[in-house]
């Protein structure tokens, strides 16, 4: 009764300060992206790098110079990686192999996050910092430039541009991510999290020394949660008590993860002049969010599991010091914020959980999704909603003022079907291989389900994994970036190209026949558009692994 009373009341307070933040956060970053202000700062940078402020982009340039910002940052990523014996504070580690470098630059700048390696014993200080973390600032802020472009087409009246990719690029990083990310880490620091550049050496129980990993952890925390990155300092991740170590923490690191993906909804109402429709959008996220909660949530407190019921309890693989309820909450929102940090292990957790938590990102990680990639889905989701609509009535469909025809369409049809492709490819590929079968931690349904999972986090660019499965052969290092790579860099120009086609049309007036898109009506139709494009792609690998583990 006690762990209820403590998980209900961990929810309310999770859920009362992300109400707290929602108006001044979301009000703030449409300020950011909407003045025309530039600080003395930010002049300079522009200087430097050679980019005039002023000149904004059409989608295409926009496009370009995001996948050329990318690639750029996978070779320095790179070089950082292999090369970090050189480097200062280096711990005396040696540089990372090729293919697992590649990997790991891919999954940073791609906001993944995935790690094949263990974060303690395999990287240095410098190439945690210089590296990792600032790549945590730098891919969240790529995605958010990329939401305020799409609603730049939204809003903005035969224009054929949608802003300018640097700008977006300057102002996400330095007035928001830094700001935020500061505060983030001194409440960690306060809350225990450890900040060092040193190890420290304890006594054991035994008598004995033992020798514990230090660094710069609560600051890369901080942005880890906060960009919705997921890659952790220590290879436990967050259920190492070094990064998140009492129910405090937790929830705040909870928090931080869902701080930018539910504000921006306010972001996308203000910018529009339409806060009706970012409370929609919203509510369309919470409503999937919700459902995933209670369904996981009852799967591991129920122990509902051969194992679970059992022992009693389905605590395999998760902290005492959190619990059921504290592991199956963070467990869906990272899973649903594309971040894929984690507090316990996900291939501990029972069928019904398990098969949730990956449902959360074949979803398309909507609920309500990473740091702009949640707004810019959510928004092709409702897209192809009043499409949908459209078809029903015989009417054009309409879109916040804008209509949309055959380029629009394509521009979606090819969003919704480039990462289930990558997922359902990537898996199928790796599953014909003998050699997989090695590299599963587990026979039968649960062991396809380790494979299912990974290709599905990394084409989602999530991150977390099942755990059990061992991924640092060269050909899962190669296909599994090829998959983040292309699950990111794809669907970003496909929305650019997008916003591009909705900026250059004019506004539509509202009539009788418009369908508002700001109504319950409208949301439980998205909601079930979203659920019914999910269940139509996946099903019959769900089935193959989850659903048949679940049912044995």
């Amino acid at each position: 009764m006690s762990d209820t009373v403590g998980g209900l009341l961990s929810i309310a307070f999770l859920l009362a300060l992300l109400a707290v933040a929602y108006v001044p956060v979301g009000d703030y970053m449409a300020r950011v992206f909407t003045g025309t202000r530039h600080s003395r700062v930010e002049r300079r940078l522009y200087r430097i790098v050679g980019v005039d402020p002023e000149t904004e982009q059409s989608p295409v340039s926009y496009a370009v110079s995001v996948v050329a910002f990318s690639l750029v940052s996978i070779v320095v990523l790179m070089a950082i990686l292999m090369g970090q014996s050189a480097l200062p504070m280096s711990r005396d580690l040696p540089g990372m192999p090729l293919w697992m470098s590649f990997n790991t630059a891919v999954s940073f700048v791609t906001n993944t996050n995935w790690q094949s390696y263990a974060g303690e014993s395999t990287l240095g200080f410098t190439a945690q910092m210089a590296g990792l973390a600032v790549q945590n600032f730098l891919s969240a802020a790529v995605g958010i430039a990329v939401a305020i472009a799409l609603i730049r087409g939204f809003a903005r009246v035969r224009d054929g541009s949608v802003g300018n990719f640097w700008v977006d690029l300057t102002r996400g990083t330095l007035r928001i991510l830094l700001p935020l990310a500061f505060v983030g880490a001194v409440v960690l620091v306060a809350g225990g999290v450890v900040q060092s550049f040193s190890d420290s050496t304890m006594t054991t129980l035994a008598g004995h020394s033992q020798v514990l990993t230090g660094g710069p952890v609560a600051s890369q925390e901080a942005i880890k949660e906060l960009g919705n990155n997921g890659g952790g300092f220590f290879n436990a991740n967050s259920a190492h008590p070094f990064e998140n170590p009492t129910a405090f923490t937790n929830v705040f690191e909870i928090f931080l993860m869902l701080l930018l993906p539910v504000s921006l909804t306010r972001t996308l109402g203000t910018m529009l002049g339409n806060r009706r429709q970012g409370l929609a959008v919203l509510a369309a996220m919470v409503a999937l969010w919700a459902v995933s909660l209670a369904v996981t949530t009852w799967a591991e407190v129920g122990a509902h599991s051969a194992t679970g019921q059992a022992a009693g309890a389905a605590m395999e693989g998760k902290e005492t010091r959190f619990g059921e309820w504290a592991s199956a909450l963070f467990a869906v929102v990272t899973t649903g914020t594309s971040t894929g940090a984690v507090n316990a292990s996900h291939d501990s957790l029972t069928p019904a959980g398990g098969g949730t938590v990956l449902v959360n990102m074949m979803l398309g990680e909507v609920i309500p999704g990473g740091v702009g990639a949640g707004i810019y889905g959510i928004l092709v989701m409702a897209i192809l909603a009043v499409f949908v609509a459209g078809l029903m009535v015989g009417r054009t469909p309409e879109l916040l003022g804008k209509k949309l025809g055959a380029r629009q369409m394509t521009y979606v049809a090819l969003y919704t079907l480039t990462t289930p492709a990558l997922v359902l490819v990537g898996s199928g590929i790796a599953i014909s291989r003998g050699s997989t079968a090695d590299a599963m931690g587990n026979p039968g349904g649960h062991g396809f389900s380790e494979v299912l999972y990974a290709y599905t986090s990394a084409a989602n660019n999530n991150g977390s994994a099942f755990g059990g499965i061992t991924v640092t052969s060269d050909f899962f290092q190669i296909t599994l970036a090829l998959a983040m790579l292309l699950g990111r860099m794809i669907p970003i120009v496909l929305v650019l190209l997008l916003a591009g086609s909705l900026a250059r049309q004019g506004k539509v007036p509202v009539t009788s026949g418009t369908l508002p898109t700001h109504t319950p009506l409208f949301v439980g139709m998205l909601v079930g558009v979203v659920v019914i494009m999910t269940g139509l792609t996946y099903f019959p690998a769900l089935a193959l692994g989850p659903i048949a583990e679940a049912l044995a």
